[in-house]
């Protein structure tokens, strides 16, 4: 169900919460270090700076250096973290302390946005959680809404001659398609909750 994620203030992570969110930074079937108390600090620090909103270089000292809590962040996203916790937040089966930082996940997600691309803002939007756009759904660019009126414009013009639309039609589509465009410029104004 689509809806936009209660705020939660910023607390560090529980014991509880980090027993649900450590399985999803391990690769399976990956050997190595086992997860350690610098991964809970940067984790913090990730989620301390995504619900504040504050530039990384602004991260308070507890969290390590910003510089390596925001490459950790770069690296998660690209690994793909934000987008399996986004699916893993929709699952019947959802963890309650996974729920739980629901807020701070999103948050997170959208912070990434930039790098996910249109992969990324097409996933929060499918899944229906509006809280990881980085603007409102109705200003952001809708992929379903374009190829279904392409599709719908190809069939248009394909009759064009022998069925001609009704005055006005061509124009109302151009300006669908500008709405499912999206916005051409985001603004932190039009950010969601």
């Amino acid at each position: 169900m689509a809806h936009f994620t209660p705020r939660r203030a910023w607390a560090p992570l529980s014991d509880a919460e980090w027993a649900v969110l450590a399985p999803f930074l391990r690769r399976e079937g990956s050997a190595g270090r086992p997860l350690g108390d610098e991964w809970r600090s940067r984790m913090d620090g990730i989620f301390h700076a995504a619900v504040s909103g504050q530039p990384w270089h602004a991260l308070p000292e507890q969290f390590g250096k910003p510089d390596t809590v925001s490459r950790h962040f770069r690296r998660l996203a690209h690994a793909g973290l934000w987008s399996r916790l986004l699916v893993a937040l929709t699952l019947p089966q959802c963890p309650s302390a996974l729920r739980g930082i629901e807020y701070w996940l999103c948050r997170a997600a959208r912070r990434a946005m930039r790098l996910l691309r249109m992969g990324g803002l097409m996933l929060a939007r499918r899944l229906g959680l509006f809280s990881a756009l980085p603007m409102l759904p109705c200003y952001m660019p809708n992929r379903d809404l374009s190829e279904a009126l392409h599709r719908f414009q190809a069939r248009l013009l394909d009759r064009l001659f022998s069925d001609p639309p009704s005055p006005g039609t061509l124009t109302r589509l151009g300006r669908l398609l500008a709405y499912a465009g999206g916005r051409r410029v985001w603004s932190k104004r039009l950010a969601p909750p």
